[in-house]
């Protein structure tokens, strides 16, 4: 089952955002994430979270497209983001996209991109997608990259050193090599041939994919 879940963050590509739920056999929003469904004129079937960034006109709006609350206490270990992919997969997702992530608040960005590494989730195929931009994580020992000749492609390391890197068909190319958290080496590569790949002794990759040429960052 595919999901879509949004989040309260920025919706940078709305064509785009309305694809991935169109798609989707089921669509969630993340307390405020609703607000960006509303604006897309999206109808989730359920909205997780704590709701404290609805009002009571955006929930009556909701309600009447058919829209479900599962409501948990503003008092919780977990952002509602990380409650809504979980309530996902007990639903019977097993691939997840992930809009709106990223936003105002960095501390919140940082969070939400750490939640591509919660173990528990590690049979799921999750996605956060900011504007054109696909973020996923590579875990060992590794796979095919999905994107075309001249995409950029950004290797980091999440959670710690990732061991024994080895690519193929990118431009800079690592050869059991080592990626260190912290240094920023994995950062605007180039696909360069047409069957990208990246093989990974240990630890988790985060891996950013951008379509077309990369611009200075």
């Amino acid at each position: 089952m595919i999901a879509t879940i949004f989040a309260n963050g920025i919706i940078e590509n709305p064509k785009r955002a309305k694809g991935a739920a169109e798609q989707s056999d089921l669509v969630l929003a993340a307390n405020g994430g609703a607000l960006n469904c509303l604006r897309l004129e999206i109808a989730p079937a359920y909205v997780v979270g704590d709701l404290d960034s609805l009002d009571e006109a955006n929930r009556l709006t909701l309600e009447a497209g058919g829209t479900e609350f599962i409501t948990h206490l503003p008092d919780k270990d977990q952002t509602d983001l990380e409650l809504a992919m979980f309530d996902a997969v007990t639903r019977g997702a097993t691939e997840i996209t992930v809009l709106g992530a990223i936003g105002g608040r960095l501390d919140m960005t940082i969070a939400n991109v750490q939640l591509l590494a919660i173990p528990e989730l590690s049979g799921v195929r999750l996605e956060l997608w900011y504007a054109h931009q696909t973020a996923s994580l590579m875990r060992p020992p590794g796979g095919p990259i999905e994107g075309d000749t001249g995409d950029g492609i950004t290797l980091i390391p999440l959670g710690g050193d990732v061991r024994d890197i080895t690519t193929q068909d990118l431009q800079y190319p690592l050869k059991g090599e080592d990626l260190s958290l912290g240094p920023a080496r994995g950062v605007s590569n180039v696909i360069s041939g047409s069957d990208p790949r990246v093989e990974i002794g240990s630890g988790n990759l985060l891996m950013v994919h951008t379509p077309g040429p990369l611009t200075d960052g």
